[in-house]
Formats: C-alpha cells, sequence, structure tokens
C-alpha cells in the first residue's frame, strides 16, 4: 500500500466513523464496537492493562475513557497497512 493509499483509506475510515458516530471522540459502548471488543469489560481491562490499541484519555468531570475518532481511523489503517 502506498502512502497515498494510506493516508486515503486513513481519512475514508476517520469520514465513516464520523457519520456513524457523529462525534470526533468515543467513549463507552461505541469506543468498545469502534475497537471491536466483545465486552465492555473486555474494553475495560484493556485499559487497565495499557493494551489498548489507541490513546485513551479522562475528561474532566466526565465519567470513562475518550478516544479521538482520527486515532482509532489510523490504527485500523496501519492494521490493514501491515497485512500485506
Amino acid at each position: 500500500m502506498s502512502e497515498e493509499e494510506f493516508a486515503a483509506l486513513a481519512k475514508q475510515l476517520e469520514n465513516d466513523f464520523l457519520t456513524l458516530y457523529g462525534s470526533t471522540m468515543l467513549t463507552g459502548s461505541e469506543l468498545q464496537r469502534a475497537l471491536s471488543y466483545r465486552t465492555a469489560g473486555a474494553l475495560r481491562q484493556a485499559i487497565s492493562r495499557n493494551t489498548i490499541p489507541v490513546k485513551v484519555f479522562k475528561i474532566k468531570n466526565r465519567r470513562g475513557y475518550f478516544a479521538l475518532v482520527k486515532d482509532i481511523a489510523l490504527w485500523l489503517a496501519t492494521e490493514a497497512k501491515e497485512e500485506e
């Protein structure tokens, strides 16, 4: 996969997530589904073990962890690129 194809795939994935979820950040069940964790418990465990494949963060006065759609799209595109 060329760099141009990689960039186009990452951008397309980002746009798809933005359309699907309507936000630049995901949390909770959205994050679980986007990263293909079978359960919320599996996602929590990945976060606590620091094995989650994207950067997650907390926001002051908000519950749970958040991740940026852009980071998820880049991770997925990287995974697709490595499979070639």
